[in-house]
């Protein structure tokens, strides 16, 4: 008897150190991606919409952009790779939830999934539909599709999906009481979601197009990443550190 729970507790152990390590890793990437990816969004210049120069204005059917291509869609890219590393973060602080916190982890995660979903598939048709119709000039019925549409599917779906990132962190806010670190990333998670909604609401009274909300909101969680997975890092190693002690 005393053999099979030192194998239990092993066992646990060794969990937690995973759970720990892919935590630790997956915060530092998510950074560093969030990172790379709000460079490459500011580097983009604005073609279209409200926020480009009037002058060098691309207007409807937003198609005759194949002089930009691939440079405006290499942004695309630390997106793609940030929607997926957010899940892995997201199945992490799942983990690391104590038990009685575990229901708002797995709806967080939920949420996680359905923005990396979202995110995927917006991103993966301007690579695999957008570009290629584009270059053929095959430009019928492609302006809804098109990055460069200000109120174009493109803009919609994304801010849908960065908007369910922002519902993710307000669950996943709630695993997160203990010291300093933990309280930090609480309400930087808390106040996210909360910049989102009043966002989202005052520009859609003012009558915003879809585009100044996908450019706040991508602004908001760009920044929430980044320190965030600063804080989860150190939350993940202190964890690591706090196991192996046990052991």
């Amino acid at each position: 008897m005393k053999n099979k729970i030192t194998s239990i507790d092993e066992t646990g152990s060794n969990f937690n150190h995973i759970v720990n390590q892919f935590g630790f890793y997956s915060s530092v990437l998510t950074a560093i991606i969030a990172a790379l990816f709000f460079i490459a969004g500011i580097l983009t210049p604005a073609r279209s919409g409200p926020f480009a120069p009037a002058a060098n204005s691309i207007t409807y059917p937003y198609t005759n952009v194949a002089a930009f291509i691939p440079n405006d869609y290499l942004w695309l890219y630390p997106g793609i790779l940030l929607a997926l590393i957010f899940v892995v973060l997201m199945v992490c602080i799942h983990y690391y939830a104590a038990n009685d916190k575990k229901i708002f982890s797995q709806i967080a995660l939920s949420f996680a999934l359905i923005y990396a979903t979202v995110i995927s598939i917006d991103y993966f048709i301007q690579f695999t539909i957008v570009i290629p119709s584009i270059l053929s000039g095959e430009t019928a019925g492609l302006s809804l599709f098109t990055q460069y549409n200000p109120h174009g599917i493109f803009i919609a779906l994304e801010g849908l999906g960065y908007f369910m990132m922002s519902v993710a962190f307000l669950f996943a806010a709630a695993v997160f009481a203990g010291g300093k670190v933990e309280r930090a990333i609480r309400w930087l998670f808390v106040a996210s979601f909360i910049l989102a909604i009043v966002s989202f609401t005052v520009l859609s009274l003012l009558k915003y197009d879809i585009v100044a909300f996908e450019v706040t909101i991508l602004t908001i969680n760009w920044t929430v990443l980044i320190v965030s997975g600063i804080l989860l890092s150190v939350l993940f190693r202190r964890a690591g550190q706090r196991e192996k002690k046990r052991n």
